[in-house]
């Protein structure tokens, strides 16, 4: 993997710790149960996504 593309995979993983983050906030804050397993359900997916950009690196 060249250095740009290093940068790139660093990159995209902060933002889907960020991603994160966010949709642990609004889990925080949302009252609605049926939008709480909608947001928890996109914090799980940027989970997977976080992990298999991660393993990038491991290759």
């Amino acid at each position: 993997m060249t250095s740009k593309e290093l940068l790139y995979v660093e990159d995209a993983l902060g933002h889907e710790t960020y991603f994160q983050t966010q949709c642990q906030t609004a889990c925080e804050q949302i009252q609605s149960e049926e939008l709480k397993k909608t947001v928890q359900s996109m914090q799980k997916e940027h989970g997977k996504l976080f992990n298999g950009l991660y393993n990038l690196l491991g290759e």
